[in-house]
């Protein structure tokens, strides 16, 4: 509920010296629109070069594989990362991407602790999260401009996963790549236009966190992963 909105809006109207008009839309039929241009025209394969160069900027790994050498890929990201425990959405898209064995059976055998995130759990996964060493997600788009990945949190994909453990991999199919996120409010907006539910929280991530002092001193992994890496499936 909005409070004071008509005195506040009244003050405002007065130092204009025009009524307050509070029912009809404004139009904006803007003559440019220069967001929607960039890397107009350009094919996946220019967008994912854009991608991996702009990802040498944050800081952050591209692999990229296919579908079917998607476990030995992601198998060998976690062994460089140092192994578990590791952090996961519960996700159906692990068991079509046949990455089931991986936390069923050999990364148990190894020793790692696995824990996906379960809406039973509660602060527990948080907690999973937090001792995490890595956290591991699929991303719904990827912003070659400045290699970002969107991430949709739900009951069973806690956004914690993202952004708590030491390290962080994003699985990244190529055709979600977009130029920017002005795509990505483009196909937010018809999906909601469409009738479409979104998930309550919608996180852009850019690599592993980092900051900078006074002094422009870049610090890496401040307040959240330390090393990320994308895993783009080059087939999908």
């Amino acid at each position: 509920m909005i409070q004071h909105r008509e005195e506040f809006l009244e003050t405002i109207g007065m130092s204009l010296g025009r009524a307050v008009n509070t029912t009809d839309k404004p139009q904006r039929n803007w003559k440019y629109a220069p967001q929607k241009k960039g890397y107009q025209g350009l094919s996946q394969d220019d967008l994912l070069e854009i991608l991996e160069k702009q990802c040498q900027s944050i800081h952050t790994d591209v692999v990229k594989t296919t579908v079917e050498e998607l476990p030995q890929a992601l198998e060998q990201v976690v062994e460089n990362y140092g192994g578990g425990p590791i952090s996961m959405w519960q996700d159906p898209r692990f068991n079509q991407y046949k990455l089931k064995s991986l936390y069923e059976e050999i990364w148990p055998r190894k020793g790692y602790e696995i824990s996906q995130w379960k809406e039973e759990l509660g602060e527990k996964n948080i907690e999973n999260a937090e001792k995490a060493n890595i956290g591991l997600t699929f991303s719904e788009y990827a912003l070659a401009e400045s290699g970002t990945v969107v991430l949709f949190s739900d009951k069973e994909q806690g956004k914690s996963v993202g952004l708590l453990p030491k390290s962080f991999i994003a699985i990244v199919k190529k055709s979600t790549i977009v130029p920017r996120m002005t795509q990505v409010a483009e196909k937010l907006n018809k999906r909601v236009e469409s009738g479409e539910t979104l998930p309550s929280a919608i996180d852009f991530v850019s690599g592993p966190s980092n900051s900078a002092d006074i002094e422009m001193k870049l610090v890496v992994g401040v307040h959240g992963p330390i090393h990320a890496t994308y895993i783009i499936l080059i087939d999908e």
